[in-house]
Parts: structure tokens; C-alpha cells; sequence
């Protein structure tokens, strides 16, 4: 290096020239290739990296460039068919279950995380008071059944008595008849045959006759009324066993009800109570979580559904979960945006309006071997990736990996 080269550095050029005094004399040219690095003045070092510098510019920007255009290429053929949103969780039809009739709290044998199948014990209540009253009702029941038959057995005597009465009318009838015949046979052989007594006689078993189908039908009519009365009663009976029948069935639900269940399969959590407390109808004891029926409710801009379509295939990343992608499909749309259904909706007719792009709620079911597994909880986030290519868009393993 020379002043020429540097003006600025004359320290440097000094220890060239001592150095160049200190070596032998070059032969030839060839001799400079023979010499170690470390001789070789700096200028010649920093002619011989440029070229190395340059090739490793270019590798970078050639895979700049190869990257860019590999990524624009899976953007144009894939990446723009996907429509995605991180505004989705993991939801599940949680059942809260809770007290149907009041007592003390005599067991609980689950715990929170505790994974139950149907019919399982959740609480069992103290039954002893409702055990009373299911007997009590059963009491009544047989009671009132043993009343209903006794007045059977009284109509049916009285229908017996109707058909006596009935039959007594009869004989009443036809001896009034022969009475009335033999009446009338005196009075016509009066003058030359018969006595006068003799009509009298026949006058007087005339009447008596008559008098007897009165006394006939007035009893038959008794009768009748008898076994009506009867057959009210019996029904009025009737009615109060059905009455009594329907209180052995609720005493019945309430024995039962002591004894909670799950309704479902599910894992057991926000347990609210212990053995010994009391709880009223409508304490909440569990709640029940069906972990094999989850889905994902993924909030999608209003903005973003127009190509989206039930039956679309979908790719769902759970934040817990980040290096397994689920595979999904949409299975449907809310009826409405979530605003529509908030405690307070948005009233856009008071004047101080603001337009904010809505979202609507899109279901998300999942493969039943993946919610199977347990693994997906209610309330984890997740990533949707809908893919709207026409017949649902199915993505290959690859596109998963890469999306």
C-alpha cells in the first residue's frame, strides 16, 4: 500500500517499505504464491475476499429470491383459497347440573376432572323424608282401590235389585190385567149370574193390581236411582285414585331425584358442594363437560363468509397443540352476528353511528377419533383455516403442514 493509495495512512506504508527491506528479492511472479498469507501485504488480502463476498451475496439473494417466488407461487395456488381467523375457541355443550328437589347432601363421590359415563352417581340427597311420603301415598292409593271395589260390589247389587224391581213390574202388570179382565166379566153377568159381592171382590183385586204396578215401577225407579248414586260414587272414586295414583309417581320422581346422575359420557368439573351441605332446588352441584362431542366456534369477519359454504374443509390449529393440525369441516352458520345475541345489542338508531365489521359465528366440527382422544377442553384458542375451493376444497397433507 502506498501514500496514493491511503494518503491518510503513512504509519502503514512505512511498515510496507521496512517489510519490502527486510525481504529477499523476488525471482519471478511465481514466487508470490509460495508465500504465506501472513506476508502478504493487506491490500492483496482484501483483493483476494472480494470475490468471495460477491458469491455469498449472490447465494442470498438468489435464495431471496427462490423463496419469494416459491412463496408466491404456494400463496396463487393454495394460500388464496384459505380464509382464516384466530377468534375461535373450543366449545362443547357443558350441562350444569343441579338439585330437582331440597334436603341435605348425604354423599359426593366424584371430583373435578373425574371422567363419569351415563348414570353415574354425581350426589346422592338424603331420602329419608321422601321414602315417608312415597308409603304414605301408596297407602292412600290401596285405601281409596279398596274403596272404588266396595261400591262396585254395591252396584252391582243394586243392578240386581233394578232387574228384581224390573221383573216385579212385570207380575204387577200382568196381575192387573187378569184383575181388570175378571172386573169386567162381573159386570157384564151382573144382572142374572153374579153376586154383588162378587163384582166388589173384583173391583177391589182391580185396584189392588193397579195400585201394585205403582208400588212396582216407584221401586224400580228407586232402584235405578240406587245404582246411579252408586256408579257416581264409584266414578268420583275412580278420580281419586287416578288423583292419588299421580302423587304415588311424583313421591316416586322425588325418591329418585335424591339420587343425581349423569345425564351423559363426560369429565366432572366446577364441582359446587360437599356431603353435609343443603341444597334447594336448582343448586348447582357439577358441571358435566361432554368431551367427545366438542366442536370450534370460530368468529369470521363479516367480510370474510361470502365464499364460505357448509361442508368446506377446514384446518384447525389449537394453540395447545401447535404441531398438530385437525382436520375439520364447517357444519354451520349462526342465524345472526354475535352482537345480535349480547346482553346489550347495539342500538344503530340513536344517532351516533359507527360503522365496526361484524362478526359471525361459524361451527367447526371435528373428527370423532380426535374429540375422542380428550385432548381438545373447552375454552383453548385456536387458529381456523376455511378452504373454499369449490366441492369443499379438501387440503392435502402437505398444504396442512404448510398452512
Amino acid at each position: 500500500m502506498s501514500l496514493r493509495e491511503d494518503a491518510g495512512r503513512p504509519t502503514e506504508v512505512a511498515e510496507d517499505e521496512s517489510l519490502s527491506a527486510a525481504s529477499p528479492p523476488r525471482a519471478d511472479s511465481r514466487s508470490v504464491a509460495t508465500v504465506p498469507a501472513q506476508a502478504l501485504a493487506p491490500a492483496e488480502l482484501v483483493k483476494r475476499k472480494r470475490p468471495l463476498r460477491k458469491l455469498l451475496l449472490l447465494g442470498l439473494l438468489a435464495a431471496a429470491v427462490g423463496g419469494g417466488g416459491y412463496e408466491g407461487w404456494q400463496w396463487w395456488s393454495v394460500g388464496r383459497f384459505f380464509i382464516s381467523t384466530d377468534d375461535a375457541y373450543v366449545q362443547a355443550d357443558i350441562s350444569v347440573l343441579a338439585a330437582k328437589v331440597s334436603g341435605y347432601l348425604e354423599a359426593a363421590p366424584v371430583v373435578n376432572g373425574q371422567t363419569v359415563a351415563r348414570g353415574d352417581v354425581i350426589a346422592k340427597l338424603d331420602d329419608g323424608d321422601y321414602r315417608l311420603a312415597l308409603q304414605s301415598a301408596r297407602d292412600k292409593l290401596a285405601t281409596q282401590q279398596s274403596t272404588i271395589e266396595r261400591i262396585g260390589r254395591q252396584a252391582d247389587a243394586a243392578e240386581a235389585q233394578v232387574a228384581q224391581a224390573s221383573a216385579q213390574v212385570e207380575a204387577s202388570r200382568a196381575d192387573a190385567v187378569r184383575a181388570d179382565a175378571d172386573y169386567r166379566r162381573a159386570t157384564q153377568m151382573q144382572a142374572d149370574y153374579v153376586a154383588k159381592s162378587r163384582i166388589d171382590q173384583t173391583k177391589a183385586d182391580r185396584d189392588r193390581t193397579e195400585a201394585a204396578v205403582k208400588g212396582a215401577e216407584a221401586a224400580l225407579l228407586a232402584a235405578h236411582a240406587n245404582v246411579d248414586v252408586l256408579r257416581a260414587q264409584q266414578k268420583e272414586a275412580r278420580n281419586l285414585s287416578a288423583e292419588l295414583s299421580t302423587a304415588v309417581d311424583r313421591a316416586q320422581r322425588d325418591l329418585d331425584f335424591t339420587v343425581i346422575r349423569a345425564p351423559f359420557d363426560g369429565v366432572v368439573g366446577n364441582k359446587a358442594v360437599e356431603a353435609g351441605a343443603y341444597v334447594a332446588p336448582g343448586t348447582r352441584v357439577a358441571a358435566l363437560v361432554p368431551l367427545q362431542s366438542v366442536r370450534i366456534d370460530a368468529n369470521f369477519k363479516e367480510t370474510q363468509v361470502e365464499r364460505m359454504r357448509p361442508g368446506q374443509a377446514v384446518i384447525v390449529t389449537v394453540d395447545a397443540y401447535p404441531d398438530r393440525p385437525i382436520r375439520g369441516v364447517v357444519e354451520s352458520f349462526s342465524p345472526a352476528s354475535g352482537s345480535v345475541f349480547s346482553l346489550l345489542p347495539p342500538d344503530n338508531a340513536t344517532g351516533n353511528f359507527t360503522k365496526i365489521v361484524q362478526r359471525l359465528p361459524v361451527r367447526v366440527k371435528v373428527p370423532l377419533d380426535v374429540a375422542r382422544e380428550g385432548i381438545l377442553r373447552p375454552g383453548l384458542s385456536a387458529v381456523v383455516k376455511v378452504d373454499t375451493r369449490e366441492a369443499g376444497g379438501r387440503a392435502n397433507a402437505q398444504v396442512a403442514e404448510a398452512h
